[in-house]
């Protein structure tokens, strides 16, 4: 229809250039026009004795709208727009050949689909004009000669990769377009800002088609599993398993997590490992994100991989798109806690029972018997702490995490207070405040320089502290955290919370600081007040435990009941798991999708933790099939201490890295990053279309975004580019039949108006 009215496409007047081809001065058509329109409408209100005012104007501005279209029309408008020579240039047509191109739409597969429109004609009209090349991308780009080679087995999909390709390829040929026949499930990193500006500089219209459905329904897919890369050995993990799905609400399926779970056979279904734990899970709203967070054990120190899996359910479209894997390293390592307490109490005998039980940490503690006189256990050799709490960052640095029980601010010089924030700060490590007579408010910490260590503000005043019973209660929060977690279903841990002894004693506290969590309270005072609270600071984490008395939970239940030792062991642990070494390996993405290059960053610091960047550092590589390699990490010249470096891994399966540091002839510390690279996995995710993704690339480069039974329309479009070679074409507007129907439209608008007023 827009043709038929305008004789063009549409491209061409979003390309063109409107002009007006008659030699006389534009000033004297916008004269004419004015004075045409002024004294037509002026008549018109002359004649206001046959018509009121009102309607006199509508009359007098549908004559003077007709006589402006006249007087335009003898100026000829047209429309100037570059157009590719006929037969000298190239277009080049990219055909997505990876698997998810295979999927069914109703009968015909989508590669089926994208084939048949070009043979329908589309591809004759084509050569008829242009010289074509041919093309298929998968992993790379590869020259078709006949469209029946296509077969949608590429294991992956990279668009971005085949733009770049073919630019490099017709370099040196007058490329007039690429036109890109595919779903847009890319599974690279997509179309980075480099390939964009690259196609914009050359001028050179991208015209994407698409293919498949924009909702996959019924579909269940996991987008994503947050779990962290590195933990202590027998410890708990926390994961968050993010999946969507689509016509399958409120059904119900099994999530289930497996220790070493391999993809095996052609259909790529986890089939093996030791299953850790499995959760029903019912499904939500169709379209929006559901989470799940699970915990699991983490076993004993090593390389460890993890699956996590959905059951299919019944009627689903793609189950290869159910589960998802993540590395992690199981540290073997013990981290040192030290303790402070400043004087004997319960609570200090029974958290070091607990941790006395607890393989994977170690406590030190000093405990302060009189004045001037300390108590240390758990230390290497009778040197260490001699001298009471560390003065000096090296010594005090050693450590992972700190506890302060009940122990006055004061006791700390101003010194020793500024290297236990930059022990959170700096060093990363983890600071737990307890509860207790000497403790908080009461012994002087709100007025102190590491108020702002504390989760939360405290009170104002002394007499905080409370010898009276006290209910703990889990907040929502709470009922889903590691520390708080006895049991793994959250409506059961809240219940087992509910059934606790009492508190021995609780302390007063202020409300939570801003990005603070609190995971469980304290009901005195005639109101709710934190009791257990959380928060990251600086490159380490804090914690409040407002009490003393957790002692009771021991004594008050059965010899057997492991209540009390489970969650001390669950706290410590959390204050220390992300605490960083003096080197720390890192890589943005553990698990490479159909992808081959690893990135490694590697953090080094010295014993104060101080960045450092005069160091070596050296990548050591081992893989599956006795792959080995080393490669050196170069200083990032933008942040200090930051050492980068990429390396390609070819075989597929699982990767360590030993990062390792020297600074002169001093082994400076070493640290180890575990990846993962696998083929084919990636493209049975997102397989529905990419709308947006197309879209966006066709108006970025000056190209247009197809429907697959608008394809028909591409040959015509096609033409009206800047690229290549090309020529300048003027085209008439003044013969279009829109134009004939507007004017036949202004007049028959007037002869309505005047005859509904009864003036004709």
């Amino acid at each position: 229809m827009f043709e038929f009215l305008f004789q063009h496409p549409s491209t061409l007047f979003a390309k063109g250039q409107f002009t007006l081809l008659s030699p006389w001065p534009v000033w004297v058509l916008v004269l004419l026009v004015l004075s045409a329109a002024g004294g037509l409408v002026w008549y018109a209100l002359r004649s206001r004795g046959v018509l009121p005012k009102p309607r006199a104007l509508v009359v007098g501005a549908l004559q003077a709208a007709m006589a402006a279209i006249l007087l335009l029309l003898l100026w000829r408008p047209a429309i100037s727009v570059t157009t590719l020579r006929s037969q000298q240039n190239v277009i080049a047509i990219l055909l997505d050949d990876s698997q998810s191109m295979g999927t069914d739409e109703g009968g015909a597969r989508r590669i089926e689909q994208a084939v048949r429109g070009l043979e329908g004609g589309v591809l004759d009209r084509l050569r008829d004009r242009f010289q074509i090349r041919l093309y298929r991308f998968g992993g790379g780009l590869e020259r078709l000669e006949k469209l029946e080679e296509a077969s949608a087995t590429a294991s992956a999909s990279r668009l971005g990769a085949a733009l770049r390709e073919t630019l490099a390829e017709t370099a040196t040929l007058p490329l007039g377009a690429i036109v890109a026949l595919t779903d847009g499930a890319d599974t690279s990193s997509g179309i980075d800002r480099e390939t964009i500006a690259q196609i914009r500089g050359r001028k050179i219209p991208v015209h994407t088609v698409g293919y498949g459905r924009e909702v996959i329904s019924p579909d269940l897919e996991i987008t994503d599993v947050v779990v962290p890369p590195r933990t202590l050995a027998d410890s708990r993990l926390s994961a968050e398993v993010v999946f969507r799905q689509n016509g399958l609400a409120g059904k119900k399926t099994k999530l289930t997590i497996r220790e070493g779970g391999q993809r095996g056979g052609p259909d790529g279904k986890v089939a093996s490992g030791r299953i850790l734990l499995t959760r029903e899970v019912t499904l939500k709203a169709d379209g929006q994100p559901q989470a799940e967070t699970i915990s699991f054990q983490a076993g004993s120190a090593g390389a460890k991989s993890f699956h996590f899996s959905f059951d299919p359910v019944p009627g689903e479209r793609n189950e290869l798109n159910n589960s998802l894997q993540r590395l992690v390293n199981v540290e073997g390592e013990k981290p040192r806690i030290l303790y402070f307490e400043g004087e004997p109490r319960w609570e200090f005998k029974f958290i070091r029972r607990a941790i006395d039980e607890d393989r994977g940490i170690q406590l030190v503690t000093i405990l302060r018997t009189t004045q001037n006189k300390i108590y240390r256990q758990g230390i290497l050799d009778p040197t260490e702490l001699e001298a009471g709490f560390p003065a000096r960052a090296e010594d005090l640095f050693q450590y992972s995490g700190l506890i302060f029980g009940s122990v006055d601010a004061a006791a700390f010089s101003p010194e020793q207070q500024e290297l236990i924030r930059e022990f959170a700060n700096r060093r990363g490590g983890g600071v737990l405040f307890l509860g207790g007579r000497s403790a908080l408010s009461d012994g002087g910490w709100d007025a102190s320089a590491l108020a702002e260590l504390l989760p939360v503000r405290l009170a104002d005043r002394t007499g905080t502290f409370h010898r009276e019973q006290a209910t703990l209660e889990l907040t929502p929060q709470g009922r889903e955290h590691l520390i708080t977690r006895l049991l793994e279903d959250p409506i059961r841990n809240a219940e087992r919370w509910k059934q606790m002894p009492a508190l021995a004693d609780y302390q007063e506290t202020g409300p939570p600081k801003p990005g603070a969590l609190v995971l469980a309270e304290v009901a005195a005072q005639g109101r709710r007040q934190p009791l257990l609270a959380v928060q990251r600071y600086g490159r380490g984490r804090t914690a409040l435990f407002a009490t003393g008395g957790s002692w009771r939970w021991q004594m008050s239940q059965d010899l057997a009941d492991r209540t009390h030792e489970d969650f001390w062991q669950q706290l410590l642990r959390w204050l220390v798991a992300e605490t960083p070494g003096q080197v720390n390996g890192t890589t943005p993405r553990p698990v490479l999708s159909d992808e081959s290059v690893v990135r490694l960053r590697a953090e080094v610091r010295d014993k104060e933790y101080s960045a450092v960047s005069d160091a070596r550092v050296e990548a050591r590589i081992v893989g599956p099939g006795g792959v080995a390699a080393s490669i050196d990490l170069a200083p990032d010249p933008m942040e200090d201490g930051i050492y980068l470096g990429e390396w390609a891994a070819d075989p597929t399966g699982a990767y360590v890295a030993e990062v390792l540091v020297r600074r002169g002839e001093e082994d400076a510390g070493r640290d180890v990053v575990m990846f993962h690279r696998e083929d084919g996995v990636a493209e049975h995710f997102r397989v529905e279309q990419n709308k947006e993704l197309l879209r966006n690339l066709s108006e970025q480069t000056g190209g247009r975004y197809y429907e697959a039974d608008e394809i028909g329309r591409l040959p015509d479009d096609i033409e009206f580019s800047e690229a290549g070679l090309t020529a300048r074409q003027t085209l008439d507007l003044w013969n279009m039949p829109a134009v004939f129907l507007l004017l036949l439209a202004l007049r028959g608008a007037e002869w309505f108006v005047r005859r509904r007023w009864g003036v004709i």
